[in-house]
């Protein structure tokens, strides 16, 4: 794996590069949508290369150990050849979701005890078990075993939470280097970058990460309850000593503003489940601004659903046809619904890139914020 840094905004940190996989190169920055348990939920596989143009995707080491399970994902020759994408796949490590498990895990130096949310059964997660369990998964960026604390967080056990996090990290990676790829591909962990809200905890979060040089490294636990303000504070606070040659991951964000403005602040890889969770509801993300189309406004509006047509989907469908598939609950309005905003999203990421590149991105940035974040 290695990133190579091809432009940099002269008013504004944001950048573009190449990430090279054993799948395949990764234009940078770009959006990965997010295919929890081996699939982008209402999404072909064939529609994410073709029509969404998609270059990685994301999978989670929770959902993924509890159905299929490993052995399945195994015997299949790992997730690649089980869901039939080719191209390179990024995995969480499941400490969200372990985590979000409030009443039903236990949290020790070990690792973490905790009920399944499916069957109730008992399992644990430790840093060994967890890259093991991503080497049997094949993903191409493995992400590191951390805890994830809420947004609003005490300093005190943001503290110990992250003190946990770096001993992990440290038996993260003592795993990985001692176990090789199980399908004959290289296949590179990121450490993860926490403290919540605090500036010391963030750079000494950083500061440890990198001193472990590793292929790239991810922000988390941002987006998860605090002010935008702060979420993007931390983010230059961590960009400062992240390294320039190699890539930054900020997990789970976001909004088309959130990406455009942590794009500005240096970060190069994004994923979120808001494109498409929000589209089943009926929001549609356009180069004009957010859409709820179940509003009776949209009843008898036939022009297509973006004016920029993205997406096949843009011109072969109106905004009535479409309010009328989601009011009758037919499953292609969730289909038509998923697939512009992945298309919009992987959009959005191209046009930064190619602003960047022409050296005006932060006036086009500010410009399309006003467009993205404009109620229709």
């Amino acid at each position: 794996m290695q990133y190579t840094l091809l432009a940099k905004d002269k008013n504004s940190e944001a950048r573009c590069g190449v990430l090279t996989t054993a799948h395949g190169d990764i234009h940078t920055p770009i959006f990965m949508p997010v295919g929890t348990v081996g699939t982008v939920k209402a999404v072909h596989a064939r529609e994410l290369k073709e029509d969404i143009r998609a270059e990685i995707i994301l999978g989670n080491t929770y959902h993924l150990y509890l159905r299929p399970g490993t052995e399945v994902l195994q015997a299949a020759g790992g997730l690649h050849r089980f869901n039939a994408w080719d191209r390179p796949i990024l995995t969480d490590s499941g400490g969200f979701q372990v985590f979000s498990l409030t009443e039903n895990r236990k949290i020790t130096e070990e690792g973490v005890i905790f009920r399944s949310h499916i069957d109730g059964s008992k399992h644990i997660f430790t840093p060994e078990k967890v890259m093991d369990i991503q080497r049997k998964i094949g993903s191409d960026i493995i992400m590191a075993f951390d805890e994830c604390p809420p947004g609003t967080s005490e300093y005190g056990y943001a503290k110990k939470s992250l003190e946990l996090t770096q001993r992990w990290l440290e038996r993260c990676i003592a795993r990985i280097d001692a176990t090789e790829p199980l399908y004959g591909y290289e296949q590179n962990l990121f450490p993860i970058v926490q403290g919540c809200v605090y500036k010391d905890l963030r750079e000494k979060s950083a500061e440890h990460a990198v001193a472990l040089n590793r292929a790239g490294y991810a922000i988390g636990g941002l987006a998860v309850g605090e002010p935008a303000e702060d979420m993007y504070a931390m983010i230059e606070v961590v960009n400062r000593i992240l390294p320039q040659d190699k890539p930054r991951y900020l997990m789970g964000v976001g909004t088309p503003e959130n990406i455009l403005e942590a794009i500005a602040l240096g970060v190069d890889m994004f994923d979120c489940v808001m494109p498409t969770r929000n589209g089943r509801n009926g929001m549609l993300f356009t180069t004009e601004g957010i859409i709820n189309i179940k509003n009776q406004k949209w009843e008898r509006d036939f022009s297509p659903l973006d004016p920029a047509e993205i997406c096949y989907v843009d011109a072969d469908y109106s905004k009535a046809y479409l309010r009328h598939l989601i009011k009758a609950n037919e499953i292609l309005g969730l289909q038509i619904c998923s697939i512009h905003n992945l298309a919009f999203y992987l959009w959005l990421v191209r046009e930064a890139r190619k602003h960047i590149m022409e050296g005006d991105f932060l006036e086009w940035k500010n410009r399309m914020i006003r467009k993205v974040t404009t109620r229709l």
